[in-house]
């Protein structure tokens, strides 16, 4: 019991940490201007890439993956990729608060998908805190059909294709599949994916481009091994909500240093989304 609590103490400071990361590569992203989304997702999945590589080859184990989790790795892989650049998408036609909110519906997928894939139950705290986010979700997507509305459907098929990606990380994290090589795997995936398309679509950065891009991957990749340690200790159905605190993070940042100031609406979706993520807190 008591290593229970521990575990899922573990997890929400991982995954508190890994929303300030990826709230802070999403500040880099929008600072690095008008790049293809397939180069900065390049660069983003590149440096993750590395610094899983110098953390596999200083471990005694190096990049063995265990018995039977190839496939899973893959799927990992695929989804997130998926996730990745919806997401860079969404940041670069949204205010940076909006385009992370909208990646956080990625707890309300991944506590769906663990019922699916893992056999997790949730109770009815947890779809009560979930389907409230998932409401004031909607305040800051403001569904309409206009062409306007393509990058918030798009941010929400990254929140999507993040959750799906993240219930595989809680499937190898059960199987006993090391941090550091799910990072691996994905990010170097990740980029030769991507190869082809950013040198077809390459344009020519500044030195300024440059460095933001790598903050970008330093960030991503600070962010991609909390996750990974997040969900790889607890449940998501116990700790998801939490990964909302990625809201007030990246608000902070696009007003500190874009001068961004979400409308009403997305005010509002953040207080609800906030007070689910408590009330779920008490409510353990």
């Amino acid at each position: 019991m008591f290593r229970n609590q521990s575990l899922k103490f573990q997890g929400i400071c991982c995954i508190i940490m890994a929303a300030f990361f990826f709230s802070l590569m999403s500040l880099f992203v929008r600072l690095s201007g008008d790049l293809p989304v397939m180069e900065k997702a390049f660069f983003r999945n590149a440096v993750a890439a590395i610094v899983a590589l110098v953390m596999l080859l200083r471990a005694e184990e190096g990049f063995r993956p265990g018995k039977g989790n190839l496939p899973f790795l893959v799927l990992r892989s695929v989804f997130g990729t998926a996730g990745i650049v919806a997401n860079f998408y969404a940041i670069d036609h949204m205010a940076i608060s909006d385009a992370n909110m909208l990646n956080k519906l990625s707890p309300f997928f991944a506590i769906i998908m663990s019922y699916f894939l893992l056999k997790e139950k949730a109770g009815r705290k947890e779809w009560a805190a979930v389907a409230a986010a998932f409401a004031g979700a909607l305040l800051v997507i403001k569904p309409s059909f206009s062409a306007g509305a393509v990058p918030s459907l798009v941010g929400v098929l990254g929140g999507f294709s993040a959750g799906v990606a993240y219930t595989f990380v809680r499937l190898l994290g059960k199987k006993g599949e090391r941090g550091p090589v799910i990072v691996f795997f994905f990010s170097t995936f990740s980029t030769l994916f991507v190869l082809p398309f950013m040198i077809a679509d390459f344009e020519p950065m500044t030195m300024q481009q440059f460095f933001l891009l790598l903050g970008a991957g330093a960030a991503a990749a600070g962010g991609q091994l909390s996750i990974t340690a997040a969900y790889s200790k607890a449940p998501a159905r116990e700790i998801s909500v939490f990964d909302y605190s990625q809201i007030l993070f990246a608000a902070l940042l696009g007003f500190l240093v874009l001068g961004e100031l979400p409308d009403v609406y997305s005010f509002i979706g953040y207080i609800v989304i906030i007070a689910a993520a408590v009330w779920r807190a008490k409510a353990s």
